[in-house]
């Protein structure tokens, strides 16, 4: 799950990070009276979408008055944002985040990060700050640092100094960087984060260290333990087809491709998604409907895949494993009924009552496609989504 930068923030300040101040304001007015309470002699309107890029997209201004920050934000209050993070669409922004302005002398990079390889707590740092860290790490990898950190032992006081040392920090400053790390640390551990990522990170003219900017993603199967942090969820930053699949308890990631896909089980469902791609196809989407699916959720399922524009074909992989093969059967002829199902539909199954749920399929008199198995499936919804174009 993401959060705004506003709400990331309250995070980081309640873990004792040093952030700027600002609040969030959704009107002109707001900003103005905002800007004159901080009292700085800059302030800077920022639009709050889930996406990065926003500056270069004209989403965060420098106000040299409270008046121009009003101005500011009547131009950023209501517009498409389009990042490189947003696509072609864009994001409407809906809310501005109204912050004092800091003396940068230097901008850093700064993010935590879970290490699945080594499974453990990777920290990133760079010179590089305020940049594309992608670029960065194209272009000048020697200008990165990872430093791993044993989950078990926590971040070590040599290891802050590592990263301050390479950052070119001097040893005042590096000592503020330790705490900022420690905090930052214990944030993303306490509240079950996948992401933590500061840029840029500031050394003011003082030799302050500040959190300028800060995206965080939490752990969507760890949000039962955090209610707080649920709360934070704006659905309207969501895709509408994930919220929809979220209430039906299906797990759901729109793509670009042309071949939709239902499948039980997180696994097979990624697999499900290279194969295709290795027959010269595209998936659509990620669609895990579970080890426990029943003819409802599978009905729900193809809705949430025929609410897609661009799907030409749909593939279901279904392995019997809890499920039962014939339910998902029932529940694949009674969506094509329900929906009026005209574009292709390839099914394969395999497990518990396979049999049974092919024969439901063979005698409904529907098109479907059967499929011996995932390559001879991956083959022919790939087929027909190349026809349909």
């Amino acid at each position: 799950m993401n959060i705004h930068e506003y709400q990331a923030k309250e995070v980081l300040r309640s873990f004792g990070v040093p952030v700027p101040a600002g609040k969030l304001c959704t009107s002109p007015t707001e900003a103005e009276s905002i800007a004159k309470e901080l009292g700085t002699p800059i302030t800077v309107v920022k639009a709050q979408i889930h996406a990065g890029g926003r500056g270069k997209g004209g989403g965060v201004k420098i106000a040299k008055s409270p008046a121009e920050a009003a101005t500011y934000a009547e131009q950023i209050l209501g517009m498409t944002l389009v990042t490189h993070q947003t696509g072609p669409e864009g994001k409407l922004v809906q809310k501005c985040y109204i912050e004092a302005g800091v003396d940068i002398a230097n901008e850093l990079y700064l993010a935590i990060l879970l290490d699945r390889a080594s499974e453990k707590i990777g920290i990133i740092a760079s010179t590089e700050g305020g940049m594309d860290i992608e670029k960065v790490a194209a272009e000048t990898p020697e200008k990165i640092l990872t430093e791993l950190v044993d989950p078990n032992l926590g971040i070590q006081s040599y290891q802050c100094r590592k990263i301050g040392f390479a950052l070119g920090l001097d040893i005042g400053q590096i000592r503020k960087l330790e705490k900022t790390l420690r905090g930052l640390y214990q944030a993303f551990m306490e509240k079950d984060a996948s992401l933590m990522e500061i840029n840029p990170l500031v050394v003011t003219g003082d030799g302050d260290i500040i959190a300028a900017d800060c995206k965080i993603n939490f752990d969507d199967s760890a949000l039962y333990r955090h209610p707080d942090i649920a709360a934070l969820r704006d659905p309207t930053e969501e895709d509408p087809r994930e919220q929809e699949a979220h209430g039906h308890d299906l797990s759901y990631v729109g793509l670009d491709g042309n071949i939709g896909c239902m499948v039980n089980g997180a696994g097979l469902a990624m697999a499900t998604l290279d194969i295709i791609a290795l027959y010269g196809g595209m998936p659509a989407n990620f669609l895990d409907v579970g080890g426990t699916a029943d003819k409802d959720r599978v009905v729900a399922a193809f809705k949430l895949i025929l609410r897609d524009p661009g799907v030409k074909v749909i593939l279901v992989n279904i392995f019997g494993g809890i499920v039962l093969c014939d339910l998902i059967a029932e529940g694949v002829v009674a969506a094509a009924r329900e929906m009026k199902l005209s574009i292709p539909l390839v099914v394969r199954l395999q497990g518990n009552n396979a049999d049974i749920g092919k024969k439901i399929l063979k005698e409904s008199g529907l098109n479907i496609t059967a499929a011996d198995g995932l390559r001879d499936a991956a083959e022919k919804a790939v087929a027909a989504a190349k026809e349909a174009n």
